[in-house]
């Protein structure tokens, strides 16, 4: 019962910061802010969301054919429809509570393919395990390619890194790879002096996921096939924000540079939340004022991508939930 009740407070407390976020970012603006956010929302050209969608689809294929793969060592052969709308069952139920989509998905695949739970669950955590890994280096990527960019933000908010007429690119390399040394170097240190603590333990527990999900890619029929869906699954992510940059005109003129920072802070923003709420724009329009976008209009192409991800994960997602059993329902009589 205590568990039960610490669940539910946990799962509020997430709900009530994405709620509080929301408010918090209506009410904070000033009357010409407001109107400057309203007219962005109202003249941004919503023809662009149509290829939005058919990539954020594409991506949620993607997925489901590289969990698939992740399946077959096992000895299982689920139908990809199956696979399809049980993972997109799993993302609706996690725009409202998280990790919950991760257990339900596993949930509905069993039951209509007949398979094990526990054993779906197992690869669901080598999936984020290795989609963790990604992020990480997608981050790495992003921060190296923009490292004057990014240095000269840091240098102005927080007075870390040296300016530009100070210091070359060279340098504040050197700094950001001696930060990542001792970074690992403390974590190593803490992960053998605390082996017991909760926090150390549930990072232990990351790193031992990221090696047997490298050990379980080795052992599949078609690896290289999983590396494919996995730059693909990115790819369709990065280009729904970079086409996204097409409808406002403030957001136009960005590239593809551009695109990587608001999709590593998007990312960030889906788990500090459940599914974004609130925090999505707030991560999005904080990245774009790096790239000098006002905060009215870098808010209202924040709520604009988050709105149109979360129409289409919760359409989708529904529409799945009612089909699934259908599905399987005229599957079995033939």
């Amino acid at each position: 019962m205590a568990k039960r009740i610490k669940t539910i407070l946990k799962y509020g407390i997430f709900i009530g910061i994405g709620v509080f976020l929301v408010w918090w970012q209506l009410k904070s603006m000033t009357a010409s802010e407001k109107n400057e956010f309203t007219y962005a929302i109202k003249n941004a050209r919503y023809w662009i969301l149509i290829p939005i969608a058919l990539m954020s689809i594409l991506s949620h294929i993607s997925r489901s054919m590289r969990w698939k793969l992740l399946l077959e060592p096992m000895g299982y052969k689920p139908s990809l429809p199956n696979v399809f709308m049980a993972t997109m069952v799993g993302y609706l139920a996690n725009s409202a509570i998280p990790r919950l989509g991760e257990i339900l998905k596993c949930t509905f695949l069993a039951r209509y393919e007949k398979l094990k739970v526990d054993k779906l669950i197992g690869t669901i955590i080598l999936e984020r395990s290795f989609d963790l890994l990604c992020y990480v280096f997608f981050i790495g990527i992003t921060v190296v390619f923009q490292i004057d960019l990014i240095g000269d933000y840091v240098n102005e908010k927080l007075g870390l890194f040296v300016s530009q007429k100070s210091g070359s690119i060279w340098i504040k390399l050197t700094l950001a790879l001696t930060l990542l040394i001792f970074g690992w170097l403390t974590l190593r240190f803490f992960l053998k002096k605390f082996p017991n603590n909760t926090i150390i333990s549930k990072i232990n527990q990351t790193f031992q996921g990221l090696i047997e999900g490298f050990k379980t890619i080795r052992t599949l029929k078609k690896p290289g096939l999983f590396w494919v869906h996995t730059v693909f699954i990115w790819l369709m992510y990065l280009a729904q924000i970079y086409v996204g940059f097409s409808g406002m005109d403030s957001t136009s003129g960005l590239g593809i540079g551009a695109a990587c920072s608001v999709l590593t802070l998007a990312t960030l923003s889906m788990i500090v939340t459940p599914g974004g709420i609130g925090s999505f724009p707030i991560f999005v329009m904080q990245t774009l004022v790096i790239y000098g976008v006002h905060e009215p209009l870098g808010k209202a192409f924040g709520w604009l991508m988050w709105g149109s991800s979360t129409g289409i994960i919760v359409i989708t997602g529904l529409i799945s939930l009612i089909w699934m059993p259908m599905y399987n329902n005229r599957r079995n009589l033939y």
